[in-house]
């Protein structure tokens, strides 16, 4: 049997914070992830369902299908050549470093991204929940070039407001919910704020270098690989005395139960089945 996850923690969360470094996934020689599941984050990762941190550098999964949730690749900008992303809406780019591509899967539909050859593709796999009412809507996709990312600038740090707002700056808005993400990069001794709705979880993951994170009602070090997720706050600062990469998101908490069964997300295991029966029988579409 397939292994299902189910969300129950639909209301207030009552931890202040919850910390996590996540899980080492390899996949032959090429690909390699730390993955990081809401189930490791007492309800505050919400409407997060899962992200992974992956470098890769061959083909590793195929031709696959989502439903019920949007899977979002953000590329970044250490990245080298392309990477290849194809779908049932019709869409076939190449994903250069730096980039976005939201696949927001809804009722159901199919893609493939790979690295072309010689690429060495380093970003991360975000599965972003929808509302319940949303979940069966019509698929849909957009895709965000690296030169189209408004750059903010800080005490010896800047960040690349890839979707949502920030200190005044707006850039590309989320479907369905308020989403936030920031791509933070300090220098020794930089520091960067973020200031937001304090009414939204935030989830902060280290890159690279250690990053100290003060919040509200709080203060943490991150390490590499190490995230955190929290609410209650409006003012998040981040800062580094060796220099960092972090990435910050911050979201409007959807607190629906929900089941996840791979890369499917559905209020309950019937609909879980009904999209799953949907798939065997061809009506995502086909890209092969």
């Amino acid at each position: 049997m397939t292994k299902q996850h189910i969300d129950k923690l639909v209301g207030a969360p009552t931890e202040t914070h919850a910390l996590s470094d996540g899980r080492k996934v390899t996949i032959g020689d090429g690909f390699a992830a730390r993955s990081y599941q809401h189930t490791d984050f007492q309800g505050l990762m919400d409407p997060l369902i899962m992200v992974d941190h992956f470098v890769m550098t061959r083909p590793t999964f195929g031709t696959h299908a989502h439903a019920g949730l949007s899977a979002v690749t953000v590329m970044f900008e250490d990245s080298e050549g392309a990477f290849l992303n194809r779908d049932t809406l019709g869409n076939d780019l190449n994903l250069a470093p730096g980039d976005l591509y939201w696949f927001k899967a809804a009722r159901g539909a199919i893609h493939n991204e790979a690295p072309r050859p010689g690429a060495k593709t380093h970003a991360l796999q975000v599965f972003v929940n929808l509302p319940a009412k949303n979940r069966h809507d019509a698929p849909s996709a957009f895709h965000i070039a690296a030169k189209d990312i408004p750059k903010l600038r800080s005490d010896r740090a800047n960040a690349r407001l890839i979707l949502g707002e920030t200190n005044g700056v707006t850039g590309q808005a989320a479907p369905d919910i308020p989403l936030t993400l920031l791509d933070i990069n300090m220098q020794a001794g930089g520091q960067f704020t973020h200031s937001g709705d304090s009414n939204q979880h935030a989830w902060i993951l280290a890159i690279k270098g250690t990053s100290s994170v003060v919040w509200s009602t709080g203060a943490a070090e991150l390490h590499p690989g190490t995230a955190i997720a929290f609410a209650g706050s409006t003012d998040i600062s981040l800062s580094s005395q060796e220099g960092a990469h972090a990435v910050l998101f911050r979201g409007r908490p959807i607190r629906q139960t929900f089941v996840q069964r791979g890369p499917f997300a559905m209020g309950n295991a019937a609909e879980l089945d009904a999209v799953e029966a949907d798939h065997r029988a061809g009506r995502f579409g086909s890209i092969d």
